[in-house]
């Protein structure tokens, strides 16, 4: 158990590095460099940060323990198969960005016009800024956490949720300890005019990730679904502009009640067009990107049944197109030359496991295999012995060693 914390604490640790959190990171700089000159804001600011991270972990560990236990097979990022919280989150990060670029500020009213970055967060926004920090890392799995993460799946739901814990505090660890302890903020820059150029700058982070969120929809359900964002989001961008104009004309003196009434209620029938996204995907698992010159097939335990110990090793993808560690190995390892010539020669039968949407048998096999989340991979020997599972960070090297073991013609 307590090697699981500790690899559970790394993996969290390491998670702060993975493509999925980049956007966010900008949010804790910014707010780290804000309050670097007031220890206490900084104090505050860490530890309100350090308590939405822990307490968005636990909840997501403790709906994926009861979704467990009522029977489905979920694992790690399954909240993201989702299409309506993908929309919201892209909304979210749009919203951020214009946040960012003072479209409006979040706060203003008890500000005093002028002399200030960015707006005022407090415990409550660097909370805020940690629940999200979560929920946006979930398309990630960092080395270690896999393997943890398995496990609290597999043990009581105490040490389940003491295994989320010990990854909450890892994740967290870096921000509040540069919050926490002077010697570390000292070495942050100090806060200056400098910081208006910057948080506009650190929009364009947001607007990417909201960009993948929509590509990510599309994939999941389809183009009308992508149009409904669409639309979603104009309305979002015009009633964020319109509330930033009642804000200025509040801080002049002039009034802002009826334009604050008309943004609020763009907000509400921006969920019109969200409330038409359909439940599931309407693409087929068979439409996933093909990464090999072997053409890919559907997996399903069947399909895996009947191919295995025919003389043919067996590769399997497990995937998702919001995984975004799946999309960085499939573009650096299983896209390139070496490997579809690997694949060719040895006479590998390529599967896809398409996890884009909600599919009990995926997640099962995910969990028979020991790893709580995607990416996995897994080579079936051509003579039918046990499947190895490869790593989560692939590299062209490692496929092709495997390939060749797999089918006995390494030399």
């Amino acid at each position: 158990m307590l090697t699981l914390l500790a690899a559970a604490f790394l993996g969290g640790l390491i998670l702060n590095l993975m493509p999925c959190v980049f956007p966010v990171i900008s949010l804790k700089a910014f707010g780290l460099i804000r309050h670097s000159q007031d220890r206490r804001a900084a104090r505050v600011e860490g530890l309100g940060f350090l308590a939405g991270v822990v307490a968005t972990m636990l909840l997501l560990g403790a709906a994926l323990l009861a979704a467990r236990a009522g029977g489905s097979a979920v694992g790690w990022g399954f909240q993201l198969q989702s299409p309506l919280l993908i929309a919201a989150l892209a909304l979210i990060m749009l919203a951020l960005a214009l946040n960012m670029m003072g479209v409006f500020e979040i706060g203003l009213a008890a500000q005093r016009i002028g002399g200030m970055a960015g707006p005022r967060s407090g415990p409550l926004g660097a909370a805020l800024t940690g629940a999200l920090s979560i929920i946006v890392a979930t398309p990630c799995t960092a080395p270690f956490m896999a393997g943890a993460v398995g496990a609290a799946l597999l043990r009581p739901p105490a040490e389940g949720m003491a295994i989320f814990l010990a990854l909450a505090l890892g994740f967290a660890a870096p921000f509040t300890t540069v919050a926490l302890v002077p010697a570390c903020a000292r070495l942050l820059p100090k806060p200056g005019a400098w910081m208006a150029v910057l948080k506009h700058v650190l929009a364009f982070p947001m607007l990417a990730a909201a960009a993948w969120l929509a590509w990510v929809l599309d994939q999941q359900a389809g183009s009308n679904a992508l149009g409904a964002l669409l639309a979603a989001s104009v309305v979002l961008a015009f009633a964020a502009w319109l509330y930033g104009v009642a804000q200025q004309r509040q801080l002049s003196g002039l009034g802002y009640r009826p334009q604050l009434a008309f943004a609020l209620l763009l907000v509400v029938g921006m969920a019109l067009p969200l409330a038409n996204l359909p439940r599931t995907s309407e693409r087929d698992t068979a439409t996933a990107t093909a990464t090999a010159s072997v053409k890919p097939g559907t997996w399903t335990p069947a399909a895996v049944a009947a191919q295995r110990g025919h003389g043919k090793p067996i590769f399997v993808n497990f995937t998702a197109s919001w995984c975004i560690t799946c999309q960085v190995n499939d573009k650096a390892a299983l896209s390139v030359s070496t490997v579809k010539a690997a694949m060719a020669q040895t006479e590998t039968i390529y599967m896809i496991a398409d996890s884009t949407k909600y599919n009990p048998d995926i997640d099962q096999a995910i969990n028979e295999f020991g790893r709580g989340g995607l990416p996995v991979y897994v080579v079936y020997p051509a003579d039918g012995g046990e499947p190895v599972l490869l790593p989560q960070l692939l590299s062209p090297d490692i496929v092709i060693s495997a390939l060749e073991k797999a089918s006995h013609k390494h030399s």
